[in-house]
């Protein structure tokens, strides 16, 4: 199941952040680490995602640089702020709150909305 261009709208970002919360990341490195840790309900294309990435960029949020490999080929890699990072902050409490809500509205279930669902599903 994936998630509909509204509900991915707000939750793409802030997934995005979280990843790049444990360091610097390239682009196909982020489309998969969604895919793979979110069990495809995030997951997302280069038509997506890097459009997100700059948007993110433009705000401050997170920062890029390029990088040359061994074999020639040039990999962008994008950071957390420290702008980005009270973003996260924000925007995962934000999360939260929003989970335990649906919780107490029988929506999803007790578990999922913890004190930080969000770490549970990009940990």
């Amino acid at each position: 199941m994936r998630l509909e261009r509204e509900l991915m709208r707000g939750a793409g970002p802030v997934a995005v952040l979280k990843l790049m919360e444990r360091g610097e990341m390239y682009g196909y490195e982020l489309a998969h680490a969604l895919t793979q840790r979110t069990g495809g309900i995030l997951e997302m294309g280069q038509s997506t995602l890097y459009p997100m990435l700059y948007n993110l960029q433009a705000k401050g949020l997170i920062a890029s640089r390029w990088e040359t490999l061994d074999s020639g080929r040039r990999r962008k890699y994008y950071r957390l702020t420290h702008k980005g990072k009270r973003r996260l902050a924000a925007d995962t409490a934000q999360w939260n709150a929003v989970a335990r809500a649906m919780a107490r509205l029988g929506i999803v279930d007790g578990a999922a909305a913890g004190a930080d669902s969000l770490k549970g599903v990009l940990a």
